[in-house]
């Protein structure tokens, strides 16, 4: 193959990727959306927080409470940028195809720097395992969320540190500390990494101090030790006092989910139950197993950390968008054992550029060959494997694709409450109504009261009761007022508020 076509292969393969990765991720979003799933509150909290930057305004979020600056409960600025995205498209489904979109993109560094190192044949397949990975389509399925944004910037960060650019690295992933407050951790966990390789520097003098001299010598060791405190910094300052500032309770709404009180030690809590191990396995096995013996995999150890010791199920298992933000760790971990990044840049300055485009497919080095091909195989596997059971495996089912039986009828629930108005409703419809009303959880106390209350009473948002008439609840939650049925349909009921 000539030079230019290959140079030009090297460029469109991973984009191509990318392209194909977000078009299947936003097939199975506008999917999803026109059957009406709602998996959680979040996305319509998300939404709403959406709708208020776009106006522009703080982000108060109602559905959390009257007046809740969703700032006060995760610490992530740069949602900001939902605004102006909103302001052109105000649904919901926006923020699902722009996730999409996110994930979609963070395959063409993942595929670039793989095929670089890895060769492009192995490249590109682990750009696919990658694309395609559990972690990935788990958040997919759970809907919005602010890890949409910290994939690509991990992805990208992960890229220029196998290159050996570690400014870029830095750079890359110092804008996380402002997607969440625990990935400042996951920043610093880079940069340690970073510090830990440019103390391996071969000529290093452990009995003299020759490591950190080295450190402070290397541009990967200054990189590595700017981004260890500037992530450590900033979750420090979010949890403990911006967090806290902004909440109406005045602390982090999850200290109450990490308790260490707990009856149970912490090494068994870590360690139980099983659901946890096959995280752990699944994680390895995207990781092409050889890569779980990178450093590299030290970025797991924050997530991992506060979803094991955590006290929430949902935490534990790979079935939701918790493990979005290991998937670009696991692919460049798997990288960087294989092309055996660690020996050949420890201590020392970045590899210089190579001028010509072909020779930066060049294949990994004498002895791993059989394992860049094992591990490759190996994440491919897990990818293959999980599909099934993950939400792309939906997409062989004609069922997906024909609109729900109640879906006219949801929709005239919608309708009905008009621009501008209040409304409580259950999780079932809330994202779909925030665009046009100001909405309320139902399940919140001290809501004001309604114009409206909207639910499905086919679908319970109390466990321990069945509510059969909207007008009725409202009025008991909201004594002193009354309330009209002005719809009943397919199980989707709306009450007006009339006195």
């Amino acid at each position: 193959m000539p030079t230019t076509t290959r140079a030009r292969a090297d460029t469109v393969v991973p984009w191509a990727l990318a392209a194909g990765t977000a078009a299947v991720y936003s097939l199975f979003a506008v999917l999803q959306w026109r059957l009406l799933e709602s998996p959680s509150w979040d996305l319509g909290i998300f939404t709403q927080l959406a709708k208020a930057y776009a106006e522009p305004a703080a982000p108060v979020v109602t559905i959390k409470g009257e007046g809740f600056n969703l700032l006060g409960d995760h610490f992530h600025p740069l949602l900001v940028v939902l605004g102006p995205l909103y302001r052109l498209f105000p649904s919901g489904l926006t923020l699902l195809v722009l996730q999409a979109l996110l994930l979609g993109l963070s395959v063409q560094p993942v595929t670039s720097v793989a095929r670089e190192l890895l060769g492009r044949a192995r490249g590109t397949v682990l750009g696919v395992a990658y694309g395609l990975s559990w972690g990935l389509q788990g958040a997919v399925g759970a809907q919005f969320h602010e890890i949409a944004l910290a994939v690509p910037l991990l992805a990208a960060a992960l890229a220029a540190f196998l290159r050996g650019r570690w400014r870029a690295a830095a750079l890359w992933a110092a804008p996380l500390v402002l997607v969440k407050e625990d990935l400042g951790l996951t920043a610093a966990a880079l940069g340690a990494v970073m510090v830990w390789r440019a103390a391996r520097g071969r000529h290093a003098d452990w009995s003299s101090g020759g490591p950190r001299r080295l450190v402070w010598r290397s541009a990967q060791g200054r990189a590595g030790v700017l981004l260890l405190a500037w992530g450590v910094a900033w979750s420090v300052l979010a949890i403990v006092v911006i967090l806290p500032a902004l909440n109406p309770g005045g602390t982090w709404d999850y200290y109450d989910r990490l308790d260490p009180a707990a009856d149970a030690s912490l090494l068994v809590r870590v360690l139980t139950p099983g659901e946890k191990w096959v995280t752990l396995l699944l994680l390895v096995g995207a990781a092409g197993v050889v890569g779980a013996t990178s450093p590299l995999v030290w970025l797991w150890l924050p997530t991992l950390a506060w979803r094991f010791v955590g006290n929430v199920p949902f935490y534990w298992g790979w079935d939701w968008h918790y493990s979005a933000v290991l998937m670009p760790v696991a692919a460049a971990a798997l990288v960087d054992v294989v092309a055996g990044r660690g020996e050949r840049t420890a201590g020392g300055p970045a590899p210089p550029p190579d001028r010509d485009p072909s020779a930066r497919a060049a294949p990994p080095r004498a002895g791993a060959d059989g394992w860049a091909g094992l591990g490759v195989a190996a994440a491919l596997a897990t990818t293959v494997l999980m599909t099934p059971v993950m939400p792309l495996g939906r997409l062989a089912e004609p069922v997906t694709y024909a609109l729900p039986e109640r879906h006219d009828a949801a929709m005239a629930a919608v309708e009905a409450v008009p621009p501008g108005a209040t409304v409580e409703t259950d999780i079932y419809l809330m994202a779909y109504l925030v665009p046009r009303a100001q909405v309320y959880w139902v399940g919140n106390t001290g809501n004001p009261a309604p114009d409206y209350v909207q639910l499905d009473t086919l679908r319970r948002t109390w466990p321990d009761r069945d509510i059969t008439d909207a007008a009725d609840l409202a009025e008991e939650r909201h004594p002193g007022t009354d309330y009209a049925l002005v719809l009943d349909s397919g199980g989707f009921q709306v009450a007006r508020r009339v006195g």
